[in-house]
């Protein structure tokens, strides 16, 4: 690893807390800079009880934002409203998007028809921006699709310099207690495949690590 690489971790951060803010923390902060959005609108967040879900949550209240937060299963539910989400949806039930209503934004990170069904959610002006396919697939929205109804679909990206500016952010606001990643489970190294297993299956909810014994 280059030097220039690495992160010091904040001091009243634990290590394991670090490692599972440094990939999904930084997504999460880019793609909310990325939407521009304001103070008091609303925002959907897919997979809000995932890894980068329930950083979103909260960095979006810590915005003023009012957060709708979409899940799968009523144990995912209750994670996204212990982190403070406005309102939660589920997903795998009929009628969901008449339960969310309409929104400003819509953070995609399950694709496929539930982010189809999301974008239909969108106000005229409104931004979406993917950055996951947890169902398998993209959203195939176009951006015909999008003109058409007045909404952008957003491109979230930065430069090596605004990463590490993203992460360190990040990493600063959860050494203040501001935001704090889910450790959701953990897997020893040897049952890496295992860990593999249940993300794949969607059984998991925020962080998932593996303990590397030494």
């Amino acid at each position: 690893m280059d030097a220039a690489g690495v992160f010091v971790v904040p001091d009243g951060l634990a290590l394991d807390e670090a490692v599972a803010l440094l990939a999904d923390g930084r997504t999460a902060s880019m793609m909310l800079d990325a939407v521009r959005a304001r103070a008091g609108e609303r925002v959907l967040v897919e997979a809000a009880a995932g890894g980068v879900g329930t950083l979103l949550v909260q960095l979006a209240k810590a915005a003023g934002l009012r957060v709708v937060a979409a899940v799968g299963g009523e144990r995912k539910a209750e994670v996204a409203r212990g982190l403070g989400a406005d309102d939660v949806v589920d997903y795998t039930e009929p009628g969901w998007t008449e339960r969310a209503g309409a929104v400003d934004v819509v953070f995609d990170g399950v694709g496929g028809e539930i982010a189809r069904a999301a974008f239909g959610l969108l106000r005229r002006g409104g931004r979406m921006v993917s950055f996951g396919l947890a169902s398998g697939e993209w959203s195939a929205v176009s951006e015909e699709d999008a003109a058409e109804r007045g909404v952008a679909l957003v491109q979230a990206a930065a430069t090596p310099e605004e990463m590490r500016a993203f992460t360190r952010d990040v990493l600063e606001r959860a050494a203040a207690g501001t935001v704090r990643p889910v450790i959701g489970q953990r897997f020893p190294l040897e049952r890496a495949g295992e860990a593999h297993a249940a993300i794949q299956s969607r059984a998991t909810v925020g962080k998932t690590l593996l303990d590397v014994v030494r």
